[in-house]
């Protein structure tokens, strides 16, 4: 199994003629992804030629929902218009869009992540790395060959590169899914969605979370695996050594006086039975030592 993407997902790419559409769109086809059909009004009826296949390019969401029953969607539209190529894919009733877009405005990020919770649509992003269940299907830009093997630890991260960097880390045991959230401060899917994914999922044994400085989404996980997560998790809090008050890397990253700090969401964390490692590779360390300890399935 594997939480949200299978390797029956039908995938659109909404932006597949663009640059970077095309380039993710040939990646996520090496990783076996099914992707149907691209999304772009002025090139309908055209097809795309990517690695000996024709894939086929749509006037609309719709339109190629009901010529390829595609229930997932992987959004590579420029900022200005990202809000209405989610809008879109919502009204047309898609189950999932992972929307890969940096710099959308969040005032626009607000308006479509509320009308996707109103239709029931799962949004991923935006501004992250997207989805990937390795051996099955690949949605977004996570590059399949750092962890092709599956395994049976699930991953859920606000970082793109440090999502890269724990697959490649525990390459050889392999993962269930890897869940890029984004780091903006409005994301649609949440940690607290993807450890009650995870927690439901019969096979993924340990999960690993990674967060990073700012906002309060980490306390809240903390509190959620205290009272609803049986399985055992181990985390990595990035920003340790940030100054305040400035932004890092991601718009949510910012710690305003003692809030949002990394020592805070460890202790949150801690309190609650998880490991918290203090790099990468020695969160990497912890999750080895726990699948080799006994009783490995056990939360704390």
């Amino acid at each position: 199994m594997a939480v949200f993407l299978t390797k029956e997902s039908k995938v659109l790419v909404q932006g597949m003629t663009g640059a970077e559409g095309m380039k993710n769109t040939r990646r996520m086809l090496a990783a076996g992804t099914d992707v149907v059909g691209g999304v772009n009004p002025r090139k309908a009826g055209s097809s795309v030629q990517l690695d000996g296949r024709a894939i086929p390019v749509f006037g609309s969401v719709r339109e190629g929902m009901d010529a390829t029953g595609a229930a997932v969607t992987v959004v590579f539209v420029p900022p200005p218009f990202a809000k209405a190529a989610v809008i879109e894919a919502v009204d047309a009733g898609i189950g999932l869009a992972v929307v890969i877009t940096e710099g959308i405005p969040v005032h626009d990020t607000v308006v479509f992540q509320a009308h996707a919770r109103d239709r029931g649509t799962r949004i991923i992003g935006p501004n992250c790395p997207g989805l990937i269940s390795p051996g099955q299907s690949n949605a977004g830009i996570i590059p399949a060959d750092i962890a092709a093997k599956p395994g049976r630890i699930g991953l859920v991260s606000k970082s793109g590169t440090l999502t890269y960097q724990l697959m490649y880390e525990l390459r050889e045991y392999g993962f269930s899914s890897a869940v890029g959230i984004g780091g903006d401060p409005v994301v649609g899917t949440t940690h607290i969605d993807c450890l009650t994914a995870f927690e439901a999922d019969p096979d993924t044994d340990l999960i690993v979370m990674i967060g990073e400085i700012g906002g309060d989404a980490e306390e809240r996980a903390a509190e959620h695996i205290a009272a609803h997560i049986t399985k055992p998790v181990i985390a990595y809090v990035a920003g340790f050594t940030a100054p305040e008050g400035k932004t890092m890397g991601h718009a949510g990253a910012i710690v305003s006086g003692s809030s949002g700090t990394a020592e805070g969401k460890r202790k949150a964390l801690e309190a609650a039975g998880v490991r918290v490692g203090s790099t990468p590779t020695e969160t990497a360390g912890l999750v080895l030592a726990r699948l080799a300890a006994p009783g490995a399935l056990t939360h704390d």
